[in-house]
């Protein structure tokens, strides 16, 4: 895992690092929906910025026409208008933030033309707002002009009934134009300040794309590896059994120092052979993650290994295949890196399931110096990233080497 972490010994399977993470988190504009005593106040916020919205865009637009009908000064022209805009476009996100619970990227940055458009749509959409609470209050009144009239008996019951039926359906269709009103005042938000639906539909699309590339990708890296692994140790103990088996067949009568000497000789090569079968057959699919599971997987990698590995398994639950085959590939590739490339003393490996989340965690106490674009450690990002995870690396040239794998693990009956 550290020195020269980039040899190839364990390479686990590449798939890309998403792009999604080098551009931040994805937007969730839509948060849990807050109480109404919030949501009142933002709408009715929302109300009183609109004409606001409105002024600025006629007084701007009348100042600047001259220098936007220009074509030189044109760009300089809306690039202030923009300015302004983004202040009002400021104001109406943080309403959003504030009232109505919504989320949006950070480093999110729309252009002039996006914040132009939404604060005319804004503007709009503020004033239509105000005109379906202005008709909701002087329903309010003619409820109450109502009640007192039916307090003083002046209205009989036909028009009590009648004015009651209209009053229930005006109420109903207000109550819908806020609803309506509200949604879209949410969907303007969501495409100024956060990607659109279509945006997030795009970057999906161009992660599974990556995705799916890195996976043929890693098909043909495992494919060589095991070629190699069988070519070059396995093939070459086989050819070296069948040497001292023909040795062993073209003597005569051999005497018994030499018989037992090449039969000790063969049976040490057969001994070593099944060995490394075991370690290539280990490094494919271990074969125990399935009878016998995770934990005692990693006991045996922990076995096998000539340091000193401490795991700490903190996972109550039943641990979803290619979740339990991520983990161990990310420990088992750890190790082997640490024993072979960083001269550390001991491995301290951390299993942790929390809020949905499998978090490994591999510490040696080596030298450091990891390479984190060596073929190793790029097929285990990428082996996690195929699961929407995540691998980090902290290995400074002194060490210690941290290499902590987040892996999403769903509900697994």
């Amino acid at each position: 895992m550290s020195g020269s972490a980039q040899a190839d010994h364990h390479d686990a399977a590449p798939t890309p690092t998403p792009p999604a993470s080098a551009a931040g988190p994805p937007a969730e504009p839509s948060g849990t929906a807050s109480p109404w005593a919030r949501r009142v106040p933002g709408t009715l916020l929302g109300c009183l910025t609109a004409p606001l919205g409105l002024a600025y865009l006629l007084g701007a637009c009348t100042l600047l026409a001259p220098l936007l009908l220009w074509p030189g000064s044109r760009p300089r022209a809306r690039g202030a208008l923009a300015a302004g805009a983004r202040r009002l476009a400021a104001l109406e996100r943080v309403r959003r933030s504030v009232f109505f619970g919504d989320t949006f990227p950070r480093h999110h940055a729309a252009d002039d033309r996006r914040v132009l458009r939404y604060l005319a749509h804004r503007t709009y959409a503020g004033l239509l707002c105000g005109i379906v609470v202005a008709l909701l209050a002087v329903g309010c009144v003619l409820a109450g002009v109502l009640i007192a009239g039916v307090l003083r008996g002046s209205l009989g019951p036909g028009e009590l009934l009648t004015q009651a039926l209209l009053g229930g359906v005006l109420l109903f269709l207000d109550i819908q134009g806020l609803n309506a009103v509200d949604s879209l005042d949410a969907r303007l938000a969501r495409a100024c300040f956060g990607p659109s639906d279509r945006e997030l539909l795009q970057l999906r699309i161009e992660e599974l794309a990556t995705s799916r590339a890195a996976v043929v990708q890693a098909v043909d890296t495992e494919r060589r590896r095991i070629e190699r692994d069988l070519h070059d140790g396995v093939q070459q103990r086989l050819v070296a059994l069948a040497m001292l088996l023909g040795r062993a067949r073209r003597r005569g009568e051999p005497t018994a120092a030499a018989h037992d000497d090449l039969l000790a000789q063969a049976h040490a090569e057969a001994t070593g052979l099944l060995t490394q079968l075991r370690e290539v057959a280990w490094r494919v699919y271990p074969s125990a993650l399935d009878s016998l599971g995770l934990r005692d997987t990693l006991d045996e990698v922990a076995q096998r290994c000539v340091l000193p590995v401490h795991i700490a398994y903190d996972v109550p639950a039943q641990l979803p295949q290619a979740v339990r085959t991520a983990a161990y590939f990310v420990v088992s590739e750890a190790v082997t890196n640490a024993t072979k490339h960083s001269g550390a003393s001991a491995v301290h490996v951390h299993l942790r399931l929390h809020d949905g989340t499998l978090t490994v965690r591999v510490e040696d106490d080596g030298a450091g110096g990891a390479d984190p674009h060596g073929s190793g450690l790029t097929g285990l990002r990428s082996r996690v990233t195929a699961l929407d995870g995540r691998l980090d690396l902290i290995s400074p040239a002194a060490g210690p080497t941290v290499l902590t794998a987040h892996i999403p693990c769903p509900a697994h009956p």
